[in-house]
């Protein structure tokens, strides 16, 4: 008699949208782990970061992206052609955006950069924060979005809503192929801890500095030295374009500058699991976000194809 084997499911899912909008909140409520940082502030996220999610039936692998907005600098260039990159590559497109507000030009951004696509993937509009717009208002606020990509099939949300987890995986897992796992199951992200700590350090900043600071500022992480399996020592360097934006972030008498790293250290151990001593530096480094060499030693650089 022939047993059928037990189907797998696997396969990319590209999170898009303009800055802002709670595409890394919900990578973190739909691995049921942090792995991104998020801020309040827009463009928390630099750059592509897989989020990983298996089990015996399915793998899917989520590719968290830089919000795609009109750039100002070659960081700007960089953050939306690693978000464009995405789209081609993906099996699912879940497009988010803030329900709370109507589309702005960033949103319209978002759409035309899709429409580009050849073969576009399926793409579900992810209406995030349903909590914040009135029941009656919603339907002509997913048909303002819809308006921009018709085939988009639509889903109210709210991303700190753990019960939304659910509902956005079975409508993925009705979309995914039939294949194999890419990735070790006992992986959950591509990026290595100090490349998460040095995200961890600048959401950090992001959370405590004024709004003409943040994004300005880079974290480059010196050394990251694992002394056991249950202690580390980082040292990271807080780069920022002007002189005069180092004693703001270093504060009266230190204290900003300490704010900052115990936040920062307290994620990180969350993340790490284990004890961390993080040493913060500042230093100013002129136009840094324009700079092809400063954003190559950062890490902000395109991957070349093969």
């Amino acid at each position: 008699m022939n047993i059928n084997p037990i189907p797998f499911k696997s396969g990319f899912i590209s999170l898009v949208g303009r800055p802002n909008v709670g595409k890394s909140t919900l990578l973190n409520l739909l691995m049921d782990q942090k792995i991104a940082a998020v801020s309040p502030r827009p463009q928390t996220t630099r750059r592509k970061q897989l989020g990983i999610l298996s089990n015996d039936s399915y793998q899917i692998i989520f590719m968290d992206t830089p919000g795609i907005h009109q750039p100002h600098h070659k960081l700007g260039e960089y953050m939306n052609e690693v978000a464009t990159a995405t789209l081609k590559d993906a099996d699912v497109i879940l497009w988010i955006v803030d329900a709370a507000q109507a589309p702005n030009e960033e949103d319209k951004l978002v759409a035309a950069r899709m429409a580009t696509v050849k073969e576009l993937p399926p793409v579900i509009l992810i209406l995030n924060k349903e909590d914040q717009v009135k029941e009656a208002e919603r339907p002509a606020r997913q048909s303002e979005y819809l308006a921009l990509l018709p085939a988009a099939k639509p889903m109210w949300i709210s991303a700190l809503r753990p019960g939304c987890k659910t509902l956005v995986l079975d409508d993925l897992l009705a979309h995914l192929p039939d294949g194999v796992p890419f990735y070790d199951p006992e992986q959950i992200t591509d990026l290595y801890e100090r490349d998460i700590a040095a995200d961890l350090i600048r959401e950090a900043a992001l959370i405590h500095l004024r709004d003409e600071i943040p994004h300005a500022i880079a974290v480059r992480v010196d050394d990251f030295i694992e002394q056991s399996e249950s202690n580390a020592h980082i040292t990271a360097t807080i780069l920022v374009e002007r002189e005069s934006h180092k004693g703001i972030v270093i504060g009266k008498g230190g204290e900003m500058i300490k704010k900052i790293g115990s936040l920062a250290r307290q994620e990180i151990e969350k993340m790490s699991g284990r004890k961390v001593f993080l040493e913060l530096r500042v230093k100013e480094k002129k136009n840094w976000r324009n700079d092809p060499e400063s954003l190559r030693l950062l890490g902000y650089e395109m991957e070349k194809e093969n």
